[in-house]
């Protein structure tokens, strides 16, 4: 073993700490901004929307009829006026008549596409965000640990809810706004010319202050809505790190801190809102102001030419009515550029999120582990020239070697930083061989070295078949909601009662199951809540047994619980490491009485190799060690 180069943490930290923040303010995923390739944004709402392109074409259509029968009320207007009126007064009462059915039969029309509109609009919306949120917490879920341990699960939360709800108010109501501006834009400016080329023209030359209200109130705003959305999210990091933490944070009375803050957020988050608003407000002040403007000219102007007869009063009153509905629109496309603004920002964060690619892959051609040599399940594992470090600092292990024979339980022992937990991360393939990003980036990518199970590799391996070869009961044994049974079964989803109930009986947890409520189907609720420690711990080793791995990785799997938990735990542990190839990462030397071997790490490599007893007996590190837990309990 070569010696390391460098003293790194066992962990890297953890980036939600507010120490991390501080020391990393120029990592992107500090800042809420994540790597996007060019063009993520545009793809990303194509594909959503590439699947629905034959109820869009047809909510398209709806809304061109309604927004058709809709710009057909001016033109009965001026005909009313100019033919219908000085018809009834020579008492043709026919043209009137028909002014009137056919304004009511538009109205009826716009109403009927309209609702039709709207519920064909719904559902383009609905199954939009359907497979939007599916997407988001698939592609979270196939993310490397390494990815959710530098971004938040608060930030996870925020996209898929605030920044989803976000394009959910894009199109349900601000697509609408959009088409029914430009479709005005369209059939109004056409209507205008053709009714009097002059009013058109001044009509049309009114757009030129409104176009340059609009590019400005865009770039501006963009700017606004993206800082919006990073400080929703980092709101919501806040709240659910408190939540998630209540414990720690009423024993050691964080309210106070934590209250002042949240608050510092919190009014961030209101600053941007406020700005968001003060944009709106400038956009609408000014386009209000260029469309009464241009409308008090073209009343003047018409008034004018009425008076001296070039133009029919009757034209004039469609004009104008022409124009309110024009830039009644424009004000409302304001609600749009809103609503877009909002929504693009956070569709760039969730495009963002889905551009990430897992630091750990799949194989292009999956290799299958080779039948089991014995009739025990357990399998050999090498580390061979394995180099790894965080991103956030040196190497942890400069180069390590190591074989376990199948079958043979490993104590790994040593102080905070040595690389224990490292060691069993790779073994479970949370994270592949690398050096860190500091030395990769100065030295190129050099061999990292190979991790092989019966001499597979494990990035040859799919996931389906590492994790039914490998498997890590960790020091918090994580429960979900849901019934005891449905918890163990969580290794082996098919597995009948019977075998779930074979294997909470060979760990021991029989009893205090059977004592519960329910039994069986009691709920233990958020995190195993309804159950100690010792308890939830058994729970995790039955579901360890009942998925029958060939290697088992037991990170500290007894260093939170009392003496009589660890006791109980250790008889399950005698019973389902049985025959398997282990792993035991132990910070209680207790751990170590039921290994074959002991490891002692310091620095990224291995200072003792032997058996329990006789490193005991020697005057090496792990003498020392044994010699002070010993005397600490006597």
């Amino acid at each position: 073993m070569t010696a390391a180069t460098t003293t790194p943490a066992d962990e890297k930290p953890d980036d939600d700490s507010p120490g991390a923040r501080i020391s990393a303010t120029g990592d992107p995923f500090d800042q809420d901004v994540l790597p996007t390739p060019p063009g993520a944004t545009a793809a990303l709402l194509r594909s959503l929307l590439a699947p629905l392109k034959a109820r869009v074409t047809v909510t398209t259509l709806l809304l061109l009829l309604q927004q058709a029968v809709v710009q057909a009320g001016p033109l009965l207007v001026a005909y009313a006026i100019d033919r219908a009126v000085p018809a009834f007064r020579a008492q043709d009462h026919g043209p009137l008549i028909a002014v009137g059915a056919g304004y009511l039969a538009c109205a009826l029309a716009a109403g009927g596409l309209q609702f039709a509109f709207v519920a064909a609009a719904a559902r383009v919306s609905q199954d939009v965000l359907l497979d939007l949120r599916g997407r988001i917490f698939r592609h979270a879920q196939a993310l490397s640990v390494d990815f959710h341990e530098r971004y938040t699960s608060g930030r996870l939360i925020s996209r898929s809810t605030t920044d989803v709800e976000s394009l959910r108010e894009l199109l349900d109501e601000g697509l609408q706004e959009l088409v029914t501006v430009i479709l005005s834009f369209v059939y109004i400016s056409v209507m205008l010319l053709w009714l009097d080329p002059g009013l058109g023209g001044v009509a049309m030359a009114s757009f030129v202050p409104l176009y340059a209200l609009v590019r400005l109130y865009q770039r501006r705003a963009g700017r606004v809505y993206r800082a919006r959305s990073t400080a929703i999210a980092a709101v919501i990091v806040k709240f659910v790190e408190t939540m998630n933490g209540i414990r720690p944070v009423r024993a050691f009375r964080r309210e106070a801190v934590n209250d002042t803050d949240f608050g510092a957020l919190n009014h961030r988050h209101e600053r941007t809102n406020g700005d968001a608003l003060l944009e709106m407000a400038r956009y609408v002040t000014g386009s209000r102001l260029v469309a009464n403007t241009a409308v008090a000219a073209i009343v003047l102007w018409g008034a004018y030419r009425v008076a001296d007869g070039t133009l029919a009063l009757g034209v004039l009153a469609a004009a104008v009515l022409y124009l309110r509905r024009l830039y009644d629109p424009i004000d409302r496309l304001g609600m749009f550029l809103n609503s877009y603004q909002s929504a693009a920002a956070s569709l760039e964060k969730i495009a963002g999120l889905l551009a990430q690619t897992p630091s750990v892959p799949e194989p292009e051609t999956p290799r299958q582990l080779p039948p089991l040599a014995g009739e025990h399940p357990g399998r050999e594992v090498v580390f061979d020239g394995v180099r790894f470090g965080y991103r956030t600092g040196g190497e942890v292990l400069p180069r390590f070697d190591l074989t376990i024979p199948a079958g043979q339980t490993v104590a790994v022992v040593g102080s905070t930083g040595a690389g224990k937990s490292t060691l069993a991360k790779l073994l479970a393939r949370f994270y592949d061989p690398s050096p860190s990003s500091q030395l990769r980036s100065s030295r190129g990518a050099p061999h990292c070295g190979r991790v092989l199970l019966d001499g597979v590799d494990l990035r040859d391996l799919a996931t389906p078949e590492l994790r039914r070869g490998v498997v890590m009961v960790t020091q918090e044994a994580f429960l979900f909601s849901g019934t005891v049974a449905e918890n163990i079964a969580i290794g082996r989803p098919d597995a009948r009662r019977e075998e779930i109930e074979r294997a909470a009986r060979e760990i021991g947890a029989h009893d205090f199951i059977s004592a519960l409520p329910d039994g069986y189907d009691t709920d233990v609720r958020k995190r195993g809540g309804r159950i100690s420690a010792g308890q939830r711990q058994l729970v995790a080793f039955a579901r360890a047994l009942l998925a029958d791995p060939a290697v088992l990785i037991l990170d500290e799997a007894t260093s939170s619980l009392d003496i009589p938990g660890e006791r109980a735990v250790q008889r399950a542990m005698a019973t389902v490491l049985k025959g398997r190839t282990a792993v035991v990462i132990a910070h209680r030397l207790s751990t170590v009485e039921i290994a074959d071997r002991v490891l002692v790490m310091e620095h990224g490599r291995i200072v003792e190799d032997g058996e329990p007893a006789g490193l005991i007996a020697g005057t090496g590190r792990f003498a020392d060690l044994h010699r002070a837990w010993r005397d600490s309990l006597a």
